[in-house]
């Protein structure tokens, strides 16, 4: 994980935050700068991109441009971010899973950051469960240890497995857009999820590809679109259908961020017509 002193200064300007040696509070301002400013998206798929899970590269994009990604890409990007500042930082495969619970197909579709050597009054042992990588779920860094905690407006749950899939797991609020999340202790490295993301960003079958998906956390809730429907979850909670590309476009660079001048505007044309084609299909099927 290397990040050299120009990339790791345009990261940090893009985050908001200064650089400084390692600490709590330190870790707590990366972290919730990351998931208000750098997207959790799926726009790149949609327009046909294909992005590999390198965190050189993924780093490089996060600090050099206004696109986020998926956990392959934030979580990556993030890690060698925290090691260039000092942090020990372990990368871990993970699973996210749905109402059935966890299941060995599901791990290596999430990848999951710890960083240990941080003792604080709270947290005595020094370990902590960081993601920027899960779109609405954490928006600053857990104690890794079991217990319930609340990151409004959701109330979530960390818990030692044995015996299961996984050694921890995660519990989302049931207004999150996930069930649950279990990862393995040991480390990994990048190439465990190469081929998971194979499949996120071309199989017709994934969510990731028949969806787009643009998320960012905040203090007290979340800013989603799904498809075109821009939801707001916690405070101020509204729900809107984006009903043309232009009021898609402004979404996109008012609410999370993204410069659209690079994309290629026959590009972006043709993935509105897909995805304003899937919209106008689900509101015929009564929004199932």
């Amino acid at each position: 994980m290397t990040i050299d002193a120009t990339e790791r200064d345009a990261y940090l300007a893009r985050l908001g935050v200064e650089a400084e040696p390692p600490s709590v509070d330190a870790l707590f301002r990366l972290h919730r700068a990351h998931v208000e400013r750098v997207p959790w998206e799926t726009l790149w798929v949609q327009l046909g991109d294909r992005w590999s899970v390198d965190p050189a590269v993924s780093t490089t994009r996060v600090a050099t441009t206004t696109r986020g990604g998926y956990c392959f890409h934030l979580n990556g990007a993030f890690s060698s971010l925290l090691d260039g500042l000092g942090y020990e930082v372990t990368r871990h495969v993970g699973g996210v899973h749905g109402p059935p619970g966890p299941a060995p197909a599901d791990l290596s579709n999430h990848l999951v950051l710890t960083v240990t050597g941080l003792p604080s009054d709270e947290n005595p042992s020094g370990a902590w469960y960081v993601d920027v990588g899960l779109g609405d779920a954490l928006h600053e860094p857990v104690a890794l240890a079991p217990h319930v905690f609340e990151q409004p407006p959701f109330r979530m749950s960390l818990e030692a497995t044995s015996g299961g899939v996984g050694d921890w797991h995660l519990t989302h609020d049931p207004a999150g857009g996930f069930t649950g999340m279990s990862w393995r202790a040991e480390p990994t490295d990048m190439d465990a999820f190469a081929a998971t993301n194979e499949w996120l960003s071309t199989a017709p079958e994934s969510g990731f590809v028949r969806f787009l998906t643009v998320q960012c956390r905040d203090a007290t809730g979340v800013s989603v679109i799904r498809g075109l429907t821009l939801r707001r979850i916690g405070s101020g909670e509204s729900v809107a259908d984006l009903a043309t590309k232009a009021e898609l476009r402004a979404a996109l660079g008012d609410l999370f961020g993204i410069d659209l001048s690079s994309v290629d505007d026959a590009a972006f044309d043709a993935m509105w017509e897909r995805v304003h084609a899937a919209h106008l299909e689900w509101d015929a099927a009564g929004r199932p």
